[in-house]
């Protein structure tokens, strides 16, 4: 599914026009970015949360050249864990 598939899924099911889905979907993406950057999280209780994880330095590997060792620099991640709902949807038989 993409973005625009989305926008007119969500435009169908609330009665909305496509235009106020994705003026909707672009500012749930915002709100949920802003306060990823500030290190917050954000639950949506039965969907999951969202949040940032700091990811440690390491060494890798070069794929074009094996025996090559890369240094891969420490960075945060946006990370989701799906909650007891969505998983529950999802395993249904």
């Amino acid at each position: 599914m993409t973005k625009g598939d989305l926008v007119a899924s969500i435009a169908s099911q609330a009665g909305l026009t496509k235009k106020a889905a994705g003026d909707a979907l672009e500012a749930f993406l915002s709100a949920v970015t802003g306060e990823l950057v500030k290190g917050g999280q954000v639950t949506i209780t039965g969907f999951g949360t969202f949040k940032v994880s700091a990811r440690a330095a390491r060494t890798g590997v070069n794929p074009q050249n094996p025996s090559q060792k890369i240094q891969i620099p420490a960075s945060n991640v946006p990370t989701f864990k799906a909650g007891k709902n969505l998983k529950e949807s999802v395993n249904k038989k």
